[in-house]
């Protein structure tokens, strides 16, 4: 490959990025034998160094550190998965602070990605040390995420499912950057890439460009079902 393809996990705390990021790294260089690798989260490194969570002033420092790493990643690999990006940071200092200073910054990072993959919230929250805040988070964490693609028009792919059907959307969201190599990748008649050549090509009755995913069936089911859980317990 000419340039290094970087695919950005991107998700709300405990919908299973590094799990996945991890997983589809590993399933991309099996399948393709490209020289694939994952970029871990720093701000968990940071945390357990620090023994606490960044103050405020700190933010910035940790999102050119992601994005350092993940550049330096690239200039060793033809497809390089980030367990999160500096956008993620922009999120949080806006969700905790209240502060948009990193947002740009963030953005312009992020576009540089080749593909960026949402994690649904279709996961049961897990606590994780320092890192999480609770299940009630998550909502607005995800909403800021997914106005800030929409604002700067970064599209997205949203990745659901549980165990092996997550992984199988995030390998056939890829898919289409993968080129000659794209035939090893994807299973047929499976995960986001078969919805949307279905979609396109028997003109299905759902929209990819709906405000909350590309299927919205199945995400606004699953964010009902949650929402109705919480109400009764």
């Amino acid at each position: 490959m000419a340039e290094p393809l970087i695919i950005a996990v991107l998700g709300a705390e405990s919908t299973g990025k590094t799990r996945l990021a991890h997983a589809l790294a590993e399933q991309l260089a099996e399948r393709t034998g490209l020289r694939c690798t994952w970029v871990p989260e720093y701000l968990r490194q940071w945390c357990d160094e620090h023994a606490r969570t960044p103050r405020r002033d700190e933010q910035a420092a940790i999102a050119r550190r992601q994005t350092a790493l993940i550049d330096a990643a690239a200039s060793r690999h033809d497809v390089v998965v980030c367990d999160t990006t500096a956008l993620m940071t922009a999120v949080y200092s806006h969700t905790v602070f209240g502060d948009t200073a990193l947002d740009a910054m963030a953005l312009q990072a992020q576009s540089r990605c080749s593909l960026t993959l949402v994690t649904a919230l279709d996961l049961p929250w897990e606590a994780d040390g320092l890192q999480r805040d609770g299940p009630q988070v998550r909502e607005p964490v995800d909403d800021r995420l997914r106005a800030l693609l929409a604002a700067a028009a970064l599209p997205w792919s949203l990745v659901a499912g549980l165990g092996p059907a997550r992984v199988q959307a995030a390998l056939s969201a890829c898919t289409p950057l993968l080129g000659p190599a794209a035939a090893a990748v994807a299973d047929p008649g499976k995960g986001l890439f078969t919805r949307l050549s279905a979609s396109t090509s028997s003109d299905a009755g759902w929209r990819i460009d709906c405000e909350r995913c590309s299927d919205p069936g199945c995400e606004h089911l699953s964010l009902l079902a949650a929402r109705s859980m919480r109400a009764l317990s």
